[in-house]
């Protein structure tokens, strides 16, 4: 009962969370998007894509968003900010919450900024106080409790700042190398639909570099933003109902195995077999149902706590509904299932002998192969499939999943067999009887090594699975600010400003450790093709993500450290009329599909160069903080193109950070100093949450497979102490039944948690390499934590079984428990 309780507790709870989920989505997009129609794009719309946009009726409004450095007067500090510069009536749906409510309202009517709540309480701002951004003050008009959607991406690394669009302009932070992002809203008149116009118009935007998110859109990308959550959820609750439902089968076989001689007799005084089988069938029937009830109650509890557990890692608060949906699921498929894995030890009872009253052996009545048994396995495959089915509504994925789950529970299982056999085949008859008898307590009768390997094995490989690949995460991150990597880089830096900050720089004994130079460029033809050709051909295997991309790229003689050479050879310098052989990244190379040799033609600021494919790198993005690029230049190509530059620096300390930025963002106010450090901080947090997250998640499945693991040894305790009595009443001492004793439970502990590790390195290895492109560099001290734990557990309750047998006489002990 503990077992299934824990299982579906976990379902239901985790399935009710879901569907609120998913009710929330439908009426959270529309705020969250703030219009029924949204075009983003990193340049203005050309007057082609205008003009098609202008086709569609309805109230409008703009939005452009770009990170830049403020100043704090007030304060004499600089911070990195999200500047939200907007014009008309936008949001149309959903509200901006400002403090006092009426500064929303005025904001965009003369130099008001609504300024990021936190960043105030932060630096102890108050409003109608003023803040500088680029070479305009702004009075600080209200507080800012929250924002709306990001064009951008990296927005959560910043405080977000609103003012009036005509004042951006005025601030001079838009000049060549800005990254700013546009949006373009409209609300959409009622009953108009804007299908058709997307249709026949979202692929000339898409050819544009433009993006199209109408309201249906944004639901379904909300929906598919949560479907891996989703999935981790489900996976973790089936996982949980498993592990419980290997507990009921465990339970019941050796509960039936108790009652063989009572059925016998029965048999004996004219019961048929499937009579016999109803009586128990009955019994686990009635407890399975209460269980399953107790289970949905508890789970529907839990499912009111999870909103506040996820609170950190959802962009919005979640109501609170009970979801009868998810505990009248979970009561289904939790009996359905609870019954299915109870039926394959029960059929056995309809096959006891009336002989067996006097037999010794249980095993001679049962047939080696039982067409019903199979026919059970059959229908608990179909009931997962189905389940799986209806959670995610995706046929290749359930069939996946549960095909999955059968592998898994086959090597568990082939694992416990060859180990039994080896000890059985191989058993070392030299060693002493104390470690003889633990191990011939393996493969005894009523022994439980298969059901513990099984069911704690895949405890122990989700629990070791998540440590492994938390700890490539958190390791990767660590690296990104080891030793002498920069912590500080400087962008939007003209070529006239470049010498003036690089003065500044080393005036505050900082190291100038790179100073880059930056040329914006489109790709107009390759391979004898031009870009329209290309994107006109339906059949051509290079990827639209590459042929759109707004080449930024850099020239340099070298290769950097976090770079590798994986094909051809690099070249650092060309000679006027020269051959120009450019580097480009492995995965840019793979998304325009070419190859060492092909012909690039690039139109830089309206100029057309000529280019080849010299070498193709390996970029490792998380290894370095400097600025990295797919396409790299060799010297005496672009010095002369329009171009601004990016420095790299590192600072010492905090206060010399400060000191640095204020005397940038006075002199240069359009240079943006992105600290790393705090970026670096903020993600490290983001990840701990993620982490908090599914550590408490698989926690379900880890508490289901110990109760399995309680419940597993405390149900064959009786056939124990026969044994110990035995061991006493012929002389063994209690020093020797507690080495007998550990030395069973900790061959069965150690299995156990061995075969999970074992699957959680495979499956860790090929998540850290396949899906994370990680270096699978793993820390070995939480498995071997989890190794000894797992094993110590077993140990402890496997010794306490036996205390009575220590403490008491064999007689008292008999006679209590066959009392």
């Amino acid at each position: 009962m503990s077992s299934i309780i824990l299982g579906i507790s976990a379902l239901v709870a985790i399935n009710g969370f879901n569907y609120n989920l998913i009710r929330d989505v439908d009426n959270q997009s529309k705020s969250l998007l703030g219009a029924d129609v949204q075009v983003a794009s990193r340049n203005p719309l050309n007057e082609k894509l205008a003009k098609l946009y202008d086709e569609v009726p309805g109230e409008r409004a703009t939005e452009r968003e770009l990170f830049s450095m403020s100043y704090l007067p007030s304060v004499d500090e600089t911070q990195y900010v999200r500047i939200k510069a907007i014009k008309g009536n936008f949001p149309f749906y959903g509200e901006i919450k400002t403090v006092p409510a009426e500064a929303f309202q005025n904001y965009q009517s003369g130099k008001y900024a609504l300024v990021d709540d936190g960043m105030m309480l932060e630096y102890g701002l108050q409003v109608g106080d003023s803040i500088k951004l680029g070479k305009v003050m702004f009075e600080i008009s209200g507080r800012l409790m929250n924002s709306l959607g990001a064009l951008s991406q990296g927005a959560n690394f910043a405080p977000t700042i609103y003012i009036g669009n005509d004042n951006l302009n005025k601030t001079g932070l838009i000049t060549l190398g800005s990254f700013v992002d546009y949006g373009y809203y409209r609300k959409l008149p009622a009953g108009y639909s804007i299908l058709d116009w997307q249709e026949k118009n979202e692929k000339v935007f898409r050819q544009e570099k433009a993006r199209v998110t109408t309201l249906d859109e944004q639901k379904e990308n909300l929906g598919n933003a949560f479907s891996y959550l989703n999935t981790f959820l489900n996976l973790v609750a089936l996982v949980a109902l498993i592990l419980g439902c290997i507990g009921v089968a465990s339970s019941v076989y050796i509960y039936v195995k108790n009652k063989i001689p009572s059925i016998a007799v029965f048999r004996c005084l004219g019961m048929k077999g499937q009579e016999a089988l109803m009586i128990f069938f009955l019994q686990i029937s009635v407890l399975g149902t209460l269980a399953v009830l107790i289970g949905a109650a508890l789970g529907t509890a839990i499912q009111m706590a999870l909103p506040f557990i996820l609170k950190d890692v959802l962009p919005y608060q979640i109501d609170l509904v009970i979801s009868w949906k998810a505990i009248f699921q979970g009561i289904g498929i939790g009996t359905l299932i609870t019954i299915l894995f109870a039926l394959v030890p029960l059929l056995s009872v309809r096959l006891v002998s009336p002989l067996r009253v006097l037999r010794a052996s249980f095993d001679e009545d049962v047939k080696p192969r039982d067409p019903l048994k199979w026919l059970i396995y059959v229908a608990i495959f179909l009931a997962f499939f189905g389940f799986l089915w209806s959670l995610n509504e995706s046929l290749r994925l359930a069939f996946a999943f549960t095909i999955g789950l059968l592998i898994a529970f086959g090597v568990l299982y082939l694992v416990a067999s060859l180990v039994m056999w080896a000890v059985k085949k191989f058993f070392p008859r030299g060693w002493s009887f104390v470690f003889r008898q633990g191990l011939a307590n393996l493969y005894r009768p009523d022994n439980q090594t298969r059901t513990l390997i099984v069911s704690i094995g895949l405890g122990t490989s989700i629990l070791t699975t998540l440590f492994i690949v938390q700890g490539l995460l958190l390791n990767n991150v660590s690296q990104m600010d080891a030793g002498k990597q920069p912590n500080l880089i400087l962008f939007g830096i003209e070529s006239n400003q470049k010498n003036g900050l690089a003065d500044i720089t080393t005036k505050n004994e900082m190291p100038l450790i790179e100073q880059v130079p930056i040329v914006t460029m489109k790709l107009a033809e390759w391979k004898g093709r031009t870009k329209a050709e290309w994107m006109a051909d339906t059949t051509a295997t290079a990827e639209r993500w590459a042929m759109n991309r707004e080449a930024r790229v850099t020239y340099r003689d070298t290769i950097q450290p976090s770079e590798t050479l994986l094909e051809g050879e690099f070249t650092g310098n060309v000679e006027p009329g020269d051959s120009i052989f450019i580097s480009l990244d492995q995965r840019y190379a793979g998304g325009l599909d070419v190859e060492i040799g092909d012909e690039l033609i690039w139109n830089v600021q309206g100029a057309m160069v000529k280019t080849y494919v010299g070498s193709i790198r390996r970029i490792e993005f998380l290894q370095s903080m400097r600025p990295i690029f797919f396409i790299l230049f060799p010297n005496g190509v672009l010095e002369e193109a329009p171009q601004f530059h990016v420095l790299v620096t590192k600072s010492p300390n905090k206060e010399a950070l400060a000191s640095y930025r204020r005397e940038v963002v006075k002199t240069f106010p359009n240079i943006s100093v992105v600290d790393l450090a705090s970026i670096l901080v903020t993600f490290q947090d983001i990840l701990n949450k993620i982490t908090y997250v599914i550590r408490f998640m698989a926690l379900f499945s880890i508490l289901t497979g110990l109760i399995v693991l309680i419940s597993s040894l405390l149900l064959s305790k009786f056939q124990r102490i026969k044994e110990s009595v035995l061991l006493r009443t012929i002389g063994a001492s209690e020093s020797q039944l507690l080495k007998i004793n550990a030395t069973e439970y900790a061959m069965l502990g150690a299995l156990s948690a061995a075969t999970g590790i074992l699957l959680a390195l495979g499956a860790s290895y090929m998540i850290a390499t396949q899906e994370l492109k990680l270096d699978f560099d793993i820390q070995w001290w939480p498995i071997i934590l989890i190794f000894l734990s797992i094993m110590g557990i077993t140990i402890l309750i496997g010794l306490l079984n036996s205390r009575e047998v220590l403490r008491e006489s064999p007689l008292a002990v008999l006679r209590k428990e066959l009392g």
